[in-house]
Formats: structure tokens, sequence, C-alpha cells
């Protein structure tokens, strides 16, 4: 497994710890975006809306630019299906990627294996792998009436975080609420991506399990996802330069 040490996540400042959604329709727009933040953030998310769009041309246009990149397919499929797809993008240069970790735990070690294989190829480096564990837009009543998983949502995160990392992951994608009980289970040398980051200035939209910035990386998260309150903002550099601040704690 790609190992993270403790000391590497409690030197990230700010910046580095700040990842922008690239939730766009087309490569113009996000290529746009990327040229007027790259100085103001450590990475950008191509979720599933803009790899439809553009595929693997995009990733290739983000690496040119030198633009680090969390690649969010959450790949979740049999273990052979989700190697193929993870073995691509692998190659691509990314820096995290992830699956779900509902997969289990053939899957996430086949795909991580399959990755680490073809970034060794490529010659880039090994991408770091987080396993999702429950979507932050899913509250604990639709985990249990929808899902039928009657257990808190707290406890199905750490279940998932501890199969994820006995699987071989370097870290998962949760909400900051379930940072610390993931960090009680299993430690500080584990990579958590958080989601559903709204500054107190920003609006909710779709996300039920969200809090600031500030309070994501108290609660011991290493890096946040933002989207709307940058992508959108009037001033988009000036709402990634204050989130950043908010995060150098």
């Amino acid at each position: 497994m790609q190992k993270v040490e403790e000391a590497k996540m409690t030197q990230l400042n700010g910046k580095e710890r700040l990842i922008v959604a690239l939730d766009v329709p087309t490569m113009f727009d996000a290529l746009k975006l990327v040229e007027e933040l790259k100085d103001e953030v450590g990475m950008f998310k191509v979720g599933l809306e803009l790899f439809t769009h553009c595929g693997t041309k995009l990733l290739d246009e983000l690496k040119k630019l030198e633009a680090p990149v969390f690649f969010d397919g959450k790949f979740h499929d049999i273990p052979n299906t989700a190697a193929a797809a993870s073995r691509e993008i692998g190659r691509r240069g990314v820096q995290m990627f992830n699956v779900h970790a509902q997969g289990g735990s053939e899957m996430i070690r086949t795909a991580q294996k399959a990755a680490h294989e073809a970034a060794d190829e490529a010659k880039v480096p090994r991408p770091i792998l987080l396993a999702v564990t429950v979507l932050t837009s899913i509250s604990q009543e639709i985990l249990t009436k929808d899902l039928g998983i009657t257990d808190k949502v707290d406890e199905v995160v750490a279940r998932y975080a501890v199969l994820a990392k006995a699987s071989g992951a370097d870290g998962v994608v949760a909400s900051a609420k379930e940072v610390p009980i993931i960090r009680e289970r299993i430690g500080k040398d584990f990579v958590i991506v958080t989601p559903g980051i709204r500054p107190s200035w920003a609006a909710e939209d779709d996300q039920k399990r969200i809090v600031t910035p500030k309070d994501a990386v108290s609660m011991g998260t290493d890096y946040v996802v933002v989207g709307r309150p940058i992508t959108r903002a009037n001033d988009r550099k000036d709402a990634a330069k204050r989130i950043a601040e908010e995060l150098s704690v």
C-alpha cells in the first residue's frame, strides 16, 4: 500500500488541502476554471458529469497544465472491471482516484494493484486510492428507509473505513462529521478527503452532512472538496483564497 506519513498530513497548508470540484459540463469550462484557480488551490476534482462529456482527454489536458487531479469516478463493479478501469486511470498520472468501499476487499485490492502497475509502466507517480464510505447526500433517514441499513451513519462509515484500510486503500472519502470515529478506529496514517464542505457564507445545496472548512480540519480531515461556493462565486479567486485561509489552522 502507498503509505502516507502523518507528518506529511500535518504539514499541509490551506491551499494544499483545498480541492476544487470541476462540476461543469464542458472541457472549455473546466480548463477555464483551472487556468483561473490553479495558483489558489491544491487540486482539482473531475467527477462523472465532466468525465462523461470529455473522457480521458481532459485528464491529459490537465496533466499538460500540471494541475493535480482527484478523479472522482467512484468505481463500483466486479473486481476485473474495476481493475481495468483503475489501470486506465492509473497511467494518466492523477494524484488520487476512488472506488466504493461497498465493492468489497477484493475489488479494492485489485483496483489498487492495477493502478500501481499502470503508473509504474507509464513512469508517473502512483495515485492515492480512496474508498468512498457513505455519500454526503445520504442522511440517516435515507440510509434506513431507502437502503435498509439500520446502523447509525457513523458506524457504517467506520466499518467501511476499516474495510478499506485492511484491503490496502490509502484513505477514504467521508463526511467531516465521521472523521473523529475514523481516526479513533484507524489512526492518523490514513488519508481522509471530505466533500460536503460549505463555508458559513455559502448555501447548503443538496448536501446533508456538512461542516465548515475550519471545522473539517479541526476534526482531523486532510483534504476538503469545495465546489459551488467557489465555482459559482462572483469572484472565484477571492472565494478560494478565503476558504484556503479557513483551512490554515
